[in-house]
């Protein structure tokens, strides 16, 4: 009973914690929001009011749909960010299996190298990076920028799953061998069900570096038909001028996916932590 309502206590202080976390990130946003229904002398008199019938204007969205082509930027990012969270989990959830599961010469340093790619923050390679593109022609294209957000987001990958995935019980797995199922069947129907908190913590922790990078686009892909949202919002910031209104709108609007997919990935996210405290 003492442990029951100790691990209930450690969930609910859990709980708190990250609600607290989530309250105090979102308030940038909050204000980006507000701002970008304002007039520009609104902006900067009063940044943390709300608008109201003198400071209320819709100029920025009006710039934004007017100036560019928004839905493409949209469309790219989403793409990008999408096709390369999908490599990232499978690729990286087969890679933790096949550490965690078999014992091989070289098992721990495979870790230890994949660990690496951790450490070793991915832009120092970017002129390698951009010779490799441009062998491969794959310059001004969703291909090359989904190519390196996996690279980048798998050792971190990696790294978390096979933890959870040691954890998942090898009764059940040689149930699955003895009833007649394969080694794929009992990864994909037996153990990735198990491991779903950590492969939201995985997404959750690779979707916004992803969606908000200006580096690899402003690189890899700056012509006009594969821009992302990130570096199509930069024709709005001038070395001498800035048209602010247009930069929050186009912050607004940005972060609205990205607000829909932590929400999706939330709950799943609150459970591995929680599950990491409990345990």
């Amino acid at each position: 009973m003492n442990m029951t309502r100790r691990t209930s206590g450690t969930t609910i202080a859990a709980h708190a914690v990250l609600i607290g976390y989530t309250l105090i990130a979102l308030f940038p946003v909050f204000v980006i929001l507000i701002n970008s229904f304002k007039t520009r002398k609104a902006i900067f008199r009063e940044p943390l009011a709300l608008p109201d019938a003198d400071s209320f204007s819709m100029i920025g969205y009006e710039t934004v749909m007017k100036q560019g082509d928004f839905f493409l930027y949209f469309q790219n990012s989403m793409i990008v960010t999408i096709v390369s969270l999908t490599l990232i989990l499978l690729f990286g959830a087969m890679a933790a299996y096949a550490l965690a599961e078999y014992r091989f010469k070289g098992n721990t340093l495979m870790g230890l190298y994949l660990a690496l790619g951790i450490m070793i923050p991915i832009r120092i390679g970017t002129v390698a990076i951009l010779e490799m593109m441009v062998s491969s022609g794959l310059v001004n294209t969703l291909t090359a920028l989904i190519l390196v957000y996996t690279a980048q987001g798998l050792p971190l990958a990696v790294f978390i799953l096979s933890t959870f995935m040691k954890g998942v019980s090898d009764d059940l797995k040689n149930a699955g061998r003895i009833d007649g199922l394969s080694e794929y069947k009992i990864f994909f129907r037996l153990v990735l069900p198990l491991v779903r908190p950590a492969m939201a913590t995985v997404a959750v922790f690779n979707m916004i570096p992803i969606w908000n990078d200006l580096w690899f686009p402003l690189i890899l892909a700056p012509a006009e038909e594969v821009k992302t949202l990130t570096l199509g919002s930069q024709v709005f910031i001038g070395q001498f001028v800035t048209d602010w209104n247009a930069v929050l709108s186009a912050l607004s609007m940005a972060i609205l996916p990205v607000m829909i997919l932590y929400v999706i990935f939330s709950r799943q996210l609150i459970r591995g932590i929680t599950s990491g405290a409990v345990k």
